[in-house]
């Protein structure tokens, strides 16, 4: 049991927590409070419960349990490793987290067999700190904390947009600018739930995209966002008519080149290592049926 005496004033409780034990994310801090696990002068209280001077809030932590994922020795291409984090070129093709439809054969499980003993216990159970996400069909670097400090700085660092992402992908048609930046929001589609879509009453989405090739019918760009919405490459793209190539979801049209999955790679990351401060960039390059689609464009050319 942990005990702080709080020595602010109006703070709401969970923040207040936050503020003290950076090592708590305020995710847990928040189910911590929700399961009567955080007592203030001896009473449960609302997330939404301001502090005052004085008030002595106790903490009980409980150890975190083993998840029900299952470990699979899944092959991983391991761009970088170390004792705090490890990032990883996702294949197109994998789901980063199990879910319905999905329950194994996923980045999670990979990791869960790869780094055993080593893992974040955040949300009070032991598995790998998936800090953010790619789509299953889209390839590309991904960043896994091993323990809770680095998932907490890794997941702030994410929050304040201080993580660089660049992605390359190849859309229908020939876009005119050389470059551009898209700034719509995003929010869930009201005629689909399972696709995201342009909302004015979405969150904030911001999009910088750069010709780097022009092709007859395609343009090859490279994308920097500023924002990580669900799908939010795709949905700009989308929107102002260049879809990528081969989305399923977010295009239409003959699958001219014969690949599943839509043609978008996260191929370079610029962040700051969560423990040791030092800058990193990494980089992973284009899969080969990437590649090989460029090839065939080059020929037509």
């Amino acid at each position: 049991m942990e005990k702080i005496v709080v020595d602010e004033e109006n703070m709401r409780l969970d923040a207040y927590i936050a503020k003290k034990e950076e090592k708590l994310s305020r995710t847990m801090i928040q189910k911590l409070i929700e399961d009567g696990d955080v007592l203030v002068n001896g009473n449960t209280k609302k997330i939404s419960y301001k502090v005052q001077c004085g008030d002595i809030i106790e903490l009980n932590i409980p150890e975190p349990k083993e998840t029900g994922i299952r470990a699979q020795e899944i092959p991983l291409d391991i761009v970088y490793e170390d004792n705090d984090i490890i990032v990883v070129n996702k294949p197109k093709g994998m789901v980063v987290h199990p879910a319905n439809g999905n329950p194994d054969g996923t980045l999670v499980n990979a990791i869960m067999a790869k780094c055993k003993g080593s893992l974040s216990g955040i949300g009070g159970e032991i598995r790998p700190g998936i800090v953010h996400r790619l789509d299953k069909d889209t390839s590309g670097l991904l960043i896994v904390a091993k323990n809770d400090q680095a998932h907490i700085n890794m997941s702030k660092q994410i929050k304040d947009r201080e993580v660089k992402k660049i992605y390359i992908a190849l859309v229908k048609g020939n876009i005119a600018e050389d470059e551009a930046t898209i700034n719509m929001p995003i929010g869930r589609s009201t005629k689909d739930r399972k696709k995201m879509a342009v909302r004015k009453d979405g969150k904030e989405a911001i999009t910088h995209f750069k010709v780097l090739k022009r092709y007859d019918k395609y343009t090859l760009l490279e994308i920097k966002i500023d924002t990580g919405r669900t799908h939010q490459i795709r949905v700009h793209m989308a929107e102002i008519g260049h879809p990528v190539v081969e989305d399923s979801v977010y295009s239409s049209g003959k699958n001219e080149f014969g690949v599943e999955g839509q043609m978008l790679h996260a191929k370079s990351l610029e962040f700051e290592h969560p423990i040791t401060q030092k800058q990193m960039h990494l980089e992973a390059e284009l899969p080969e049926y990437f590649k090989e689609v460029l090839s065939e464009l080059e020929k037509l050319d």
